[in-house]
């Protein structure tokens, strides 16, 4: 599982860059569930699969990893794009399209039913959202757009941000989000790690 991710995410030059190093190794997996789609290792989404807030989940990669995170841990969440406005001309990433902080830890667990219940109840409900979700809108005319959903473990000092500690919720105030310090600013180690494709509803290109 951790070596599908980090294949999809070389092959796409996601790896290295400045919010994912080239020796990260995650240790959880994080499932991404929008209403009719999955996310997976690069899935292709149109705009209209995305106007809906997704639902956040973490897997454990490896039964140790729940051993080495204690139930005082507690995770930052983000959605960006390293795109915008377009991938030729990048010149507005990485726009932020959600934050969410103070993320409590809780026990992966592996049983079909748990599985169930996880795509309906998103973790990041359970944290403190500092940019509210805001849909992906590629334009038809643009290239596939590469969002990343990151995980981040918090240190053990609980993080107490405010929205301005991120910045603005309106449209412009979104782009040139400079993650990488947000990151390095508050000791965020980066755990896990998804991806998606995102195209205009009328976008003729190859799938």
């Amino acid at each position: 599982m951790a070596q599908n991710i980090l294949d999809s995410l070389k092959d796409a030059n996601l790896v290295p860059s400045k919010v994912i190093p080239a020796d990260f190794t995650p240790t959880f997996h994080l499932n991404v569930h929008f209403p009719t789609k999955a996310i997976s290792n690069g899935t292709l989404v149109r705009v209209s699969e995305v106007k809906q807030t997704p639902s956040i989940s973490i897997s454990a990669i490896s039964p140790t990893t729940t051993t080495t995170e204690t139930p005082e841990q507690s995770f930052t969440f983000m959605l960006i794009d390293p795109d915008a406005p377009t991938p030729d001309d990048p010149k507005f990433g990485y726009w932020r399209h959600w934050v969410v902080t103070n993320i409590p830890f809780s026990s992966p667990t592996t049983s079909k039913q748990s599985e169930e219940q996880t795509k309906a109840a998103s973790m990041v409900d359970t944290g403190r959202t500092l940019t509210q979700y805001l849909p992906p809108g590629p334009k038809d005319e643009s290239g596939p757009h590469r969002y990343l959903f990151l995980l981040f473990a918090e240190p053990e000092q609980r993080l107490k941000l405010e929205k301005s500690d991120v910045g603005g919720e309106e449209f412009v105030e979104r782009r040139s989000f400079r993650a990488e310090e947000f990151v390095q600013r508050h000791g965020l180690r980066l755990v896990g790690v998804q991806w998606m494709r995102g195209v205009g509803d009328g976008w003729k290109g190859p799938e």
